[in-house]
């Protein structure tokens, strides 16, 4: 992504209702394992970005590192959390060795990878066994906007398809369930106009609404936490999977 998209995101992440949401959905599916991860557990943010996930991670364990392609964002995400960020880049260029982590959070990465199989096979391969990798990705190819053309994605998911990913790179299932459910129709109808109004196709969804449509947007979106802790959503603007790498898995 352009430089300027990761400044963006720097001033807003840790305000602006999508990502808030998004890190209370995915602290509330890591918690019930959260205990089990032990003191030495080994946790990786692969794409890191601006950095704005790993404050998060670091309540997990003392052991937390970020991987990031973008100088500029990993310079970024190591002032804000003062945490290693190291360069790296899905699939083939990952400084670590195989089975070295407990945990690796993905989160909005995989659609930015050309060769997202791959990428998904050689997070599986650094996993040791018994180790978990959570992921978020957009959903629904019919819901493409100018937002994903200027955050540069290769694509958008279904439900299977990811599933079928994290499957033939040897790892098993736990969760995997759409997400920003609630506000699903809202969503779709503003894609679906900006796509055919003039003046709207090209504008980004990546702003900082009035503080008062924030704070009910994250109250939506967020409290998808509590009904996923009972079932699967069936459908959303994204997905999240938690997989594990059971012991004995070839690699």
């Amino acid at each position: 992504m352009d430089e300027r998209i990761y400044r963006q995101m720097y001033e807003i992440e840790e305000r602006h209702w999508w990502f808030v949401s998004r890190r209370m959905i995915v602290e509330a599916l890591l918690q019930p394992f959260a205990d089990r991860l032990g003191a030495g557990a080994r946790i990786l943010d692969a794409g890191c970005g601006t950095g704005g996930n790993l404050r998060l991670l670091a309540q997990l364990g003392p052991d937390v590192v970020g991987m990031e392609p973008e100088p500029a964002a990993a310079e970024m995400a190591r002032r804000r959390t003062g945490l290693p960020v190291f360069p790296g880049r899905l699939p083939d260029d990952i400084p670590f060795p195989e089975e070295y982590f407990d945990l690796i959070l993905l989160l909005d990465v995989l659609e930015h990878v050309d060769d997202d199989t791959g990428a998904v096979r050689a997070l599986a391969l650094r996993l040791k066994p018994g180790g978990h990798l959570l992921l978020t990705i957009p959903a629904y190819g019919f819901l493409w906007s100018a937002h994903d053309e200027v955050h540069h994605h290769r694509r958008r998911y279904v439900l299977r398809e990811i599933v079928g990913q994290l499957r033939n790179s040897g790892l098993t299932v736990k969760r995997a369930s759409y997400f920003n459910c609630l506000l699903f129709p809202p969503i779709a109808l503003l894609r679906l106009l900006k796509s055919r109004i003039k003046g709207w196709r090209n504008r980004d969804d990546l702003a900082m609404p009035p503080s008062a449509l924030n704070r009910i947007l994250a109250t939506v979106m967020s409290s998808e936490r509590y009904l996923l802790k009972y079932c699967n959503l069936p459908f959303g603007v994204s997905i999240i999977a938690l997989a594990q790498k059971l012991p004995g898995t070839p690699r």
